[in-house]
C-alpha cells in the first residue's frame, strides 16, 4: 500500500473560500444570461413569463422582445482557483423588486453592474445603490447586437462613474467573457480590503 505524499495531503487540505458576488443592473441588461453562461452547476433561475400585469409598470423600451423577467434572484457557482469559489446572485431588474436588493447584497464582497448601452438610464439606480452602501463594483458593458458603440471614457462620463471604478466590455453570453468580468471584480474588491483582511484571506 502506497502512503499518500505530503503534497497529496496538502492538496486534500485545501478548502476553497466561498465568496459572494452580486450581478446587478437594469431590466434586460443580461444578468440571468451572465449567471447562466458562467455557472458550473445548473443555475437556479426565477424567471417568469411577463404578463399584462406588468403593462405600464415595467419599462421595456429598447428590449421589446423580452418575454421573461426575474422575479426573485438568479443563482450560480464558479470555481476560479483552488482557493476561491464564487457564489453568484443575480438581482431582479425591475423597480418593483428592488426591495430585495438589500438582502441579496448582504455579505457580498462586490458587484458586477451590467450596462446595456441601449438603455443607459436604467443603470443609474444600480450604480447609486452600491455607491451609497460602499460596496465595491465594476461596470461591465454588455455588448448587445445592434447597440451603439461607446468608448470607456464616454460610458464613464455618461454614468458619472468615479475614475477608480473599472469599466470593461463583455459578452454575457460567453463563458470566458463573463468569467473575466468576475475575476476583474474579485481583484478590484480585494484591493479595497483593509490590510489585515487582505492578509487573512490568503490573497
Amino acid at each position: 500500500m502506497v502512503s499518500p505524499s505530503s503534497d497529496d495531503n496538502a492538496a486534500a487540505a485545501v478548502v476553497p473560500t466561498p465568496v459572494k458576488i452580486i450581478v446587478a443592473g437594469g431590466f434586460g441588461a443580461g444578468k440571468t444570461t451572465m449567471v447562466g453562461s458562467v455557472s458550473e452547476i445548473p443555475p437556479l433561475s426565477t424567471e417568469e413569463l411577463m404578463t399584462t400585469a406588468s403593462d405600464g409598470i415595467d419599462d421595456i423600451t429598447g428590449v421589446e422582445q423580452k418575454k421573461t423577467t426575474t422575479v426573485a434572484l438568479d443563482f450560480g457557482r464558479i470555481t476560479i482557483s483552488p482557493h476561491t469559489v464564487l457564489y453568484l446572485f443575480g438581482t431582479p431588474g425591475q423597480e418593483r423588486f428592488w426591495y430585495m436588493w438589500d438582502e441579496l447584497a448582504r455579505g457580498a464582497i462586490g458587484t458586477v453592474v451590467l450596462v446595456d448601452t441601449r438603455r443607459l438610464d436604467s443603470s443609474f439606480s444600480a450604480i447609486d445603490f452600491f455607491e451609497r452602501r460602499s460596496i465595491p463594483f465594476i461596470v461591465a458593458v454588455n455588448c448587445f447586437e445592434g447597440s451603439d458603440d461607446y468608448t470607456e471614457d464616454e460610458i464613464r462620463s455618461a454614468l458619472a462613474i468615479s475614475p477608480g471604478v473599472p469599466i470593461l466590455f463583455c459578452d454575457a453570453r460567453q463563458r470566458e467573457s463573463s468569467k473575466l468580468a468576475l475575476i476583474r471584480l474579485v481583484r478590484y474588491a480585494m484591493s479595497k480590503l483593509p490590510e489585515p483582511e487582505l492578509a487573512s484571506s490568503g490573497a
